[in-house]
């Protein structure tokens, strides 16, 4: 069966094409920059291998999707002749809110609760949309599936997912903690218990899935316990253009002086803050390299508030699990920027956890162990896999 995954991030859209009986990837690539100037598709060609990109502009992630189907079709590098040839599409799709706690196949009802949960997941579950309804219209009849991000952290106990508010609105309105990149961090937290050579039950690991959005995870045997996004994808880290986890009396008090309303506040807080709002410069981390290489000063505060954040809540999350065998990068920023590892990991020898400086600067996209060999605990690059989580779920799901 050949499986079509669409994987819509923030600012991305991967894709691949995978054979669900061999697990073998037909075609891949990654769309980057959308909504941004300068987008950038980066692809395998189906025929020869070879890695190809193409600069294009992708106001939004329909026509992202459309760019990649044109590629999937192209005589000479697609992977397919016809849509035809495709059986099944799996769809990521950010939040789930309390409709769902597992994957789904995708029928108008499920639609329309990812479109109430898309207030939740504001720069995500409208994305997903897009590309369940780019799929629909392309590929008609062909079934597909909707995997999300909040299933994983369902095993979070009840005191890591209340909040302190009146308990009355966790009854009426279900206000917890969710958790979102769940597919990412099973994946990834499976794959360092692989590398520990452990049962996964006797392992405490924290995932740091670190991108345009970025999420940290405890995970205890093999069970999330806690995560650093909330509600929705909004709360937590800094990230590209979220503000992460703010005081609430804050709003209040711009919303005073500037005159807006709560619409208003949730787009500044969605779409203007985090690492753009506060270099003034872009949600992209390599430009924010770019720019502490030329002596921006705000570049370099965005760059080091968003790596203290995270060594906050690493170091939380040692606490609560009463301990940690590894702390595993991923996603775009994890997977391939050094400077932000070197910079978050340097805060944690005194659990014996010391970086090999040339195995870090050399690492990019590649798993790798980078604590140094006789570190206590230990810290690998683990390139994500949601796309070969999201066929297994598909495929299984259009077997049944």
């Amino acid at each position: 069966m050949k499986i079509l995954v669409i994987n819509c991030g923030s600012t991305t859209l991967k894709y691949q094409l995978i054979d669900s009986d061999t697990e073998a990837v037909y075609a891949k690539g990654l769309c980057e920059r959308i909504g941004i100037a300068d987008g950038d598709i980066k692809y395998d060609s189906s025929k020869t291998g070879e890695k190809k990109e193409l600069k294009i502009d992708m106001p939004d992630h329909g026509v992202a999707f459309k760019a990649v189907i044109d590629i999937l079709l192209d005589p000479e590098d697609g992977a397919v002749k016809s849509l035809e040839e495709i059986d099944a599409v799996g769809h990521r799709v950010v939040h789930g809110g309390e409709y769902f706690n597992s994957s789904v196949l995708i029928d108008d009802e499920v639609i329309e609760k990812i479109k109430a949960c898309s207030d939740l997941a504001p720069l995500h579950n409208p994305a997903n949309l897009l590309g369940i309804d780019a799929c629909s219209k392309l590929m008609p009849g062909v079934p597909q599936c909707a995997v999300f991000d909040t299933a994983f952290h369902q095993t979070m106990p009840e005191k890591a997912y209340i909040y302190g508010i009146p308990f009355s609105y966790y009854e009426k309105y279900k206000i917890r903690k969710y958790g979102f990149h769940g597919t990412s961090h099973s994946y990834v937290s499976k794959k360092a218990a692989e590398i520990l050579g452990k049962p996964i039950e006797d392992t405490k690991i924290i995932v740091c899935h670190l991108g345009g959005g970025a999420s940290i995870t405890a995970v205890d045997g093999g069970k999330s316990v806690d995560t650093s996004m909330g509600f929705t994808p909004l709360d937590g880290l800094i990230m590209g253009t979220r503000s992460g986890s703010i005081d609430p009396a804050v709003l209040q008090y711009i919303a005073d002086k500037e005159s807006l309303n709560v619409d208003e506040l949730l787009t500044m807080l969605n779409k203007k803050s985090g690492v753009q709002g506060l270099s003034g410069l872009s949600s992209d981390f390599r430009d924010i390299d770019a720019g502490i290489a030329e002596g921006n000063a705000r570049a370099k505060l965005a760059f080091d508030a968003f790596c203290y954040g995270a060594v906050k809540i690493i170091g939380s999350y040692i606490a609560a699990m009463n301990g940690v065998d590894m702390i595993a990068f991923t996603a775009g920023i994890g997977e391939n920027d050094s400077k932000v590892r070197a910079a978050i990991l340097k805060n944690f020898s005194y659990i014996g956890l010391e970086v090999d400086e040339e195995v870090n600067s050399a690492t990019h996209g590649k798993e790798a162990m980078i604590s140094t060999a006789d570190s206590k605990v230990k810290s690998y690059v683990i390139p994500t896999n949601e796309e070969l989580a999201i066929a297994r779920d598909t495929a299984r799901l259009v077997e049944k």
